[in-house]
This record gives structure tokens, sequence and C-alpha cells, in this order.
């Protein structure tokens, strides 16, 4: 091992250390719905991966070991003389040389981000990095799904609208054990998000493990535009916006429906979430606020138990009329935000089946000279009334499925239940 090589690794380890602390971004989220998950920064600076990250697992209170930012450099020096005597080892012994120092360093990085024992604590190298970011910039070429990442295999959060994804078949919590018959046990998240992306007009076999059932899928890649808003104004008087994703064009969008809407004096809102699997958290404030007049809209909860507390902006053009949102499994991060301070402020009624449970806030933060970046968990995310939803999501007031039967014959038994709700006393 070389100086320029040691000096590299220092600087890495050094950056990912203390990016936690002076990184601008925060990430609520997911899955790259295709690489999505999760990603809801307070200052944008990258995204959720074009197929998506997602559930968080709530963590205990930090070790009160030092961490390695308090130590002295003598201290820090000790520290990692473990490290620097396997290196020294691994390059002298191993019986496959040279050794790939740049594959080593990255594995390194990898190794210590997982030790934290948080799936959305990771590093990502810099074609991934690069991936992650593509679809919250609004285009790139693969199926079209929000997938997370983060478990022992790739699982889809959800289709997007009129994407290959859906068009096959693919519905959230579908498993993918398997891409053009190579079976992805073992295989890390982000190199499985690798083979399903690809140039448009190539094909692709996903193998689906669905309620125990293998489901082998066939799917065309398309150049994909991620789609973020909807609306019309239903038969009965209900106006019905849907959001598919919360981006930098999100609010542009939702302002111009909802004036649109609500200048023909709709009955009630319904407001659909469903399959939308998150984004930045700036953008979710923004969205809850054209709902809630005022007040607490989340909280966001830290190691040490301290808090930030986030309100709605004034200006909301929907805060008085009558509102049903509508959320399903693949509904996540900045979704459950919006709909879990709706329900908890009691501005509107959540209507379909539980949520997916995306309840922790990441920091995306690039590394020096293009090298990658890191994804740190800071922090967990609170509705208004102290509820954290990681791995349980929020419980809908009225509680109705979609079955097979209702998916084949293009019925909407939950838009038909939140109408129902609208136009009742």
């Amino acid at each position: 091992m070389n100086n320029t090589t040691k000096t590299i690794l220092v600087i890495l380890l050094s950056v990912m250390l203390l990016a936690a602390s002076f990184g601008s971004g925060a990430l609520v989220g997911v899955t790259v719905k295709s690489q999505a998950l999760d990603k809801l920064f307070k200052t944008p600076t990258s995204t959720l991966a074009p197929t998506l990250p997602a559930p968080a697992t709530p963590q205990g209170q930090a070790a009160s070991t030092p961490i390695v930012s308090e130590l002295t450099p003598a201290e820090q020096k000790d520290l990692f003389k473990p490290f620097w005597e396997s290196w020294k080892l691994l390059h002298e012994n191993y019986v496959d040389q040279p050794l790939d120092d740049l594959k080593l360093m990255r594995g390194a990085i990898s190794g210590m981000l997982a030790a934290t024992g948080d799936k959305h604590t990771s590093y990502m190298d810099p074609a991934q990095f690069k991936q992650a970011n593509t679809s919250m910039e609004g285009e790139y070429e693969g199926i079209g799904a929000w997938v997370d990442t983060t478990g022992e295999y790739i699982q889809i959060v959800s289709p997007m609208k009129g994407s290959p994804a859906e068009a096959a078949g693919l519905k959230a919590k579908d498993i993918v054990i398997a891409i053009d018959d190579v079976d992805m046990t073992g295989t890390p998240g982000e190199l499985v998000l690798q083979r399903i992306l690809g140039k448009a007009g190539t094909s692709v076999k996903l193998t689906i493990l669905r309620d125990n059932e293998k489901l082998d899928f066939t799917i065309t890649r398309a150049k994909i535009t991620v789609p973020v808003v909807e609306y019309k104004m239903l038969d009965n008087g209900i106006a019905y916006v849907s959001l598919h994703t919360f981006n930098d064009q999100t609010m542009v969008q939702l302002h111009a429906a909802l004036k649109e809407l609500l200048a023909q004096n709709p009955k009630g809102l319904v407001f659909d979430l469903r399959d939308n699997g998150g984004g930045y958290l700036s953008t979710a404030i923004d969205v809850v606020s054209q709902f809630i007049p005022d007040g607490v809209v989340m909280y966001e909860k830290y190691g040490d138990d301290t808090r930030d507390t986030y309100t709605a902006k004034p200006g909301g053009l929907a805060t008085k009329i009558k509102l049903a949102v509508l959320i399903n499994e693949g509904s996540a991060s900045a979704s459950e935000i919006t709909a879990g301070a709706i329900q908890d402020r009691g501005r509107g009624k959540l209507v379909g089946v539980t949520s997916y449970g995306k309840g922790s806030v990441q920091n995306w933060i690039p590394l020096t000279s293009e090298a990658g970046g890191v994804r740190i968990t800071i922090a967990r995310w609170l509705t208004p009334n102290g509820t954290q939803i990681s791995g349980k999501g929020l419980t809908p007031d009225i509680e109705v499925k979609m079955t097979e039967e209702d998916y084949t014959n293009g019925r909407d038994p939950q838009l038909d239940a939140a109408v129902e709700y609208l136009l009742g006393n």
C-alpha cells in the first residue's frame, strides 16, 4: 500500500464521519422508487432511486462509547491500528494478487455503515449515487417502479403509473428473487437494482415471490418520466387529485390542479397518495400545508431525544374543503408524513389499507472527488400526535381492500368509499 492510497482512504473515512454533522440535505426515505426509496432532503441535493428504498426499523439510543469525532488524534490513530494492520496483512498474504484497493476501500466504508444495524445507513458508489439522483430529476431508463433495496431481497414499493412495471402486473410487496434466471440471493440490493435498470427497448425477466408463489415477468424497459400530478372533476361533483411523487415539480403542478378544481366549487376532495413512495421532505411540508392552515404537521426526533418541529406554512388553497386521503401499502415516506398529519389534525379521513411504514430521516451526502455518497439515518419522524410509523404504517380510518377481481375489472372500491364519505353528512 502506498502513501497516496492510505491518504485517500483516510480522507474518505473522515468525510463520511463528519458529513452527518455538516451535510445540508435531509432525506426521509425509501426506496429507490427504481432505486427509490426514500429520499427526502430538507435542501434537495440528490434523490429517490427509480425503482425505491422504504421501511425503517426503529433503533435504540446510541451507545455511550465516544464517537470518533470526540477522540484525540492519538486515540483515533490507536482506534484504526487494527484496520491498517488488517490492510497490510491482506496485501501481504492474500492468494490472488494484486488486490483492487479501490474495491477494498469501498467495502470498508460499506461495512462501517452496515455495522450501525440500520438498513437505511449505507454507502453508494459513484454509479449508484448517480442512479439515486436520476429519478428525482424526472427521467431515467428502466421499468418504472419504486423499490426498497435495503432488505435481503429488493422489494417493490409500488409501480409508477403508466409504467412498464405497472403494465406487466408488478405490485407492492413483490419480492425480486431472480433476474434473467440468475438467483439474487446474497446479492446487495444496489447491485440488483443495476441489473433491473437498462436501456429503453431492452427486456429484463424478473422472478417475483408473491404470497409464497413464484411468478415470472418479462418487462421491456422504457424511458421513464417520473409522474407527478393527475387531476379531474368526478361526475358527482367531487374533485380528485392523484399525487405520484414529492419532487421539485410537485408544488407547481399541485397548486395549479387545486386552483383549477376549487374554482368549480366541488363538494369535497379526494387526495390520492396510493403507490406514492415519497420524495423530498421539504416538499412534503409544502404539500400538507395546502390542506392544514397552521400548527404542527410533524416532528423529527433525534438520537439524543431532541426534536425539530415542523409547522404548516400559511396560504394553503384547500384548508377548508372536506377531504379524504387514499393510501395503500405502496404509500411511503413523504406520503405518510402528509397523510399522518391530515389524520392526526382531523383534517380528513384516510381510506384504503395500511401504508408502507417508512419513518426515518436520512442525509444523502456526496463524497468528495465524485467518490459516491453515503446515506445516514439521522432521525425518526413522528406524526403530530407523536406516533412513529416505522415498520407499522398508518392505519386508515376507513379500511377498504382491493381484490384481484377489482383490478381485473377496473373497479376502485377505495375511491368509491372515499366519495361516499365525502357525500355523506
